[in-house]
This record gives C-alpha cells, structure tokens and sequence, in this order.
C-alpha cells in the first residue's frame, strides 16, 4: 500500500463478472469503464486497491433467507430463468458473482475498522433492490443489507446510517430495516410515480419502534443539482443528528442527467458533495467509517465520471 493511499477502491474480474447478458442496462462493462476513468486519474495514486472477496452463505443469510440463497444457487447452475418477475435474469455463475459483490463489501468493511485507512469505494455494489427473500431491479443479493449486519454482528456497532441518492428508491434496505430504529435510512430518489420500484413517498418513514428513522424525499422527473441540494439540507441534519458509527452511501450515479432508464439531471458535482460531506459527518460521529457502493447508473460515462468524483471526495 503506497504511503499516499486514503482510499480503498475493489476492483477486480469477479465483481466485473455481476452483470447480465444480451444486451441489458446492467451489462458487465460498468466496471470497466470506472476503472478506466479512474486509472486516467491523478487521484488513483491516493488509492489502496482491494482485490475481491467472497461471501459464504452463512454470511449471506444474515440478510437474506436460507429459502432464497439456495434458489439463486441452484439457477445459476443452469442459468434458465427469471430470478425476479422481468427484471433480473439467471445466467450461468450469477450465484458466484452476486456472492463475489457482496464478499467485496464485507472485505472493505473488515479492512476500514482495521485502520489506519477508514473509507473505501466498491464500484459494483449498492444492489439495493434486493429482497431479504427474492431479487428485484437487476439486484441478487442485497450488499448493502448485508453490510448493515455485519458491522452489528460483526464488528459490535449499533447505528448505522444509510445514504442513497440512486434515482431508484433503496426499497429493499428501506423494507429490510424498516421497523428497525437502529438504520437511520435516509434516501432522495425520483418520484415512484414515474419510475420503479413506486415506492418512498413522504409518509414512508417507519414503523414501531422506528417511526421517524427513515427519510424519503422523492424529487421530480428533471430534478437537477438544485434539488439535490435543496434534499441535501435536510439529508446531512437528519444524518448528523442520529450520530451513526458507520455511514454507507449507496451513490447510483443514474441519478445524472443523461441516464437511458431515469428522468433526473444530477452533474457529477452532486455525487462529489454528497461524499464529502458524508466524510466530514464520518469523522465527526463513525472514526472515519464511510463506504460508498456504486448503484445503478447505465450511462458509462456518467457512472465513470460520478464514481471517480466520489472516490476523490472520500481520498
């Protein structure tokens, strides 16, 4: 690891290798092409690479069921199938891939409380669809879901704070952890009303015991950097006030203007100053402890450009 490193950055062919055939919005080259980007970077000196890891089963049944894990297992041996109801086709060693993004996440999450460099970037992550017991919009397994256990099985934390700026709502994180007041889920995304998953209206902010953990602003088709930022002013308090001991920002960059299956109008700029005043909020509350995970985004260039300001912002 180079004496300059602040970041940690997984990439590799296994997570490369989580993306779907024949032509579909989230094809295998989305890695790449952020590679690429960010290896043009005079920032890439700053970065400590982290090679892919692999989650077993045990670790992907804290978040998801037993029922489920095996059905994806047995698909991907044959690669026939929807593993939703049209979204997120089977493909022969999808099981394979899908445990390789979530292991990725898992390792990142070791290696950030073992110091000294406490933020890390997985660009092929943030499947936030994902049910804890079936797929949905292009996700398998739910990263993001699963990190949120692990840093409380695993490394004894409490609360953990969820950030998502995807133009999709998080909904699987959102219904995972939805009467669980210990996520403090905070999520801008564009109005349901016009783009799936048709969920995170204004009233969805928790249930029992979590009533008002959860924030939900959904913006119109056309929103752009001024409506992110006016979202932002109530993200950041919200955040800062729940005094989380992770921060995980899941920064879908089909949020920007241009993206071929959503309707905002984010720049880059947005993705770059949500990450780094998430950083500022991670020092202030978490030690440092910050992961972003890279979402949706079908424009390469966009998705190239927006991750790659987002891993300068957390270096």
């Amino acid at each position: 690891m180079a004496d300059t490193a602040s970041v940690f950055v997984v990439s590799g062919p296994e997570i490369a290798a989580y993306g779907f055939p024949g032509g579909h919005p989230f094809g295998p080259d989305r890695h790449d092409a952020f590679v690429a980007e960010l290896e043009r970077s005079p920032l890439y000196a700053r970065v400590a690479p982290l090679a892919p890891a692999f989650a077993s089963v045990e670790q992907l049944e804290w978040f998801h069921t037993h029922e489920y894990v095996e059905r994806v297992r047995s698909q991907s041996l044959t690669g026939q199938g929807m593993l939703d109801h049209g979204d997120t086709p089977a493909y022969r060693g999808v099981f394979e891939a899908a445990s390789f993004v979530v292991g990725s996440v898992l390792a990142l999450l070791g290696r950030i409380f073992d110091g000294p460099i406490t933020r890390g970037f997985v660009p092929i992550g943030g499947l936030h669809h994902a049910r804890r017991d079936a797929a949905a919009g292009f996700c398998v397994f739910n990263d993001c879901g699963v990190a949120i256990e692990a840093a409380r099985r695993v490394h004894g934390l409490r609360r953990v704070a969820y950030v998502d700026i995807d133009a999709h709502h998080g909904d699987g994180v959102f219904y995972g952890f939805e009467d669980d007041p210990d996520v403090v889920f905070a999520d801008m995304h564009e109005d349901g009303r016009f783009l799936y998953p048709g969920t995170g209206s204004r009233d969805e902010t928790g249930k029992g015991a979590a009533v008002g953990t959860k924030l939900n602003i959904p913006l119109p088709p056309g929103a752009g950097d001024a409506h992110f930022l006016a979202a932002w002013e109530e993200i950041e308090p919200f955040v800062d006030a729940a005094s989380p001991e992770l921060i995980v920002l899941q920064c879908g960059a089909d949020s920007l203007g241009g993206d071929p299956i959503t309707h905002l109008a984010f720049t880059e700029d947005a993705h770059a100053h949500a990450a780094a005043r998430l950083r500022v909020l991670a020092d202030r509350h978490a030690n440092g402890r910050l992961i972003a995970l890279g979402g949706g985004g079908y424009d390469r260039s966009n998705l190239a450009r927006a991750w790659t300001r987002v891993v300068e912002a957390l270096a």
